[in-house]
């Protein structure tokens, strides 16, 4: 299970990485929906919700 880890930490930077180079909406809710997945484990409440703060601030620093 370890090689795992790897693929899941180059998954939550290249999500950071888009989201920074894009500074958009899109990206932000994408790296919310993907840390709201893995901080709750898979709730689809977890993952909508981070989905939804990261648009938020995607929204608010594409100002």
């Amino acid at each position: 299970m370890k090689p795992f880890r790897r693929f899941k930490f180059a998954g939550a930077a290249g999500a950071v990485v888009v989201a920074l180079l894009t500074g958009c909406t899109l990206g932000g809710a994408a790296v919310g929906g993907y840390a709201g997945n893995k901080l709750t484990h898979g709730s689809t409440a977890g993952t909508v919700g981070g989905a939804v703060a990261g648009g938020i601030v995607g929204y608010e620093l594409s100002k």
